[in-house]
């Protein structure tokens, strides 16, 4: 996979690294700050707070880019960090810190059918390997709905308050990545996640479908 490093932080943050290129991904308020350290983007997909910290982005000056909902979020929570904004659309490919990004979908997951739906992004970020076909690592946010094209590592949700495990298993599935990566954990305890753990390996090894859930600073 060339020079990329995945790294796991808390919850639902990821830090991509790729050949000089740092994109960190929904650093929210069960991360730890330093996930933002050294970022060339941050990249929202949602306006929770366990995805959207206004403290995380200003600890950065690096540009954010999220959708309409969430810039808005930031200009009512934090509007010193506005001017650092760009909102991109559903479907709309951009740059962010020299890495080819898309943005797919854009509905939050049903917590409950009486609340109204948020707003949700998930990004696709495609990287180039030399002498290789590029890779592609996607981040769905806070939603259950695939890229709609092949990846190659799926950042996936397994705990959270609008899903069941079957659901996880069954969007892992669909998506067919040949590694998934835990994200969306820490509304679990250990003992819970061990318990999901096991179904995920149960459903995905034998389709050869790699799974693994990292700890807090750990690299792919």
């Amino acid at each position: 996979m060339g020079h990329m490093r995945i790294t796991k932080f808390g919850h639902a943050c990821v830090r991509v690294e790729h050949e000089g290129s740092v994109i960190v991904l929904d650093p929210g308020n069960f991360t730890d700050p330093a996930a933002v350290d050294g970022a060339g983007a941050v990249l929202l997909t949602h306006e929770h707070a366990d995805h959207l910290h206004p403290e995380n982005l200003r600890r950065t000056d690096a540009p954010v880019f999220t959708i309409q909902a969430v810039a808005d979020a930031i200009a009512a929570q934090a509007p010193d960090v506005s001017e650092r904004v760009t909102v991109v659309r559903p479907g709309e490919a951009f740059t962010a810190a020299g890495v080819l990004v898309r943005a797919v979908n854009e509905k939050h997951a049903v917590i409950h059918p009486e609340y109204d739906r948020f707003d949700n992004s998930g990004y696709l970020l495609t990287l180039p390997t030399e002498g290789a076909p590029a890779t592609t690592v996607f981040h769905p946010g806070d939603s259950l709905d695939g890229p709609g094209r092949p990846v190659d590592v799926l950042l996936l949700p397994v705990s959270a308050p609008w899903m069941k495990v079957s659901e996880c298993v069954d969007f892992a599935r669909s998506v067919g990545a040949a590694r998934n990566v835990a994200i969306h954990d820490a509304i679990y305890s250990e003992a819970g996640l061990r318990i999901a753990d096991g179904h995920l390996h149960r459903f995905l090894d034998p389709l050869g479908l790699e799974y693994t859930r990292l700890g807090v600073g750990a690299d792919l």
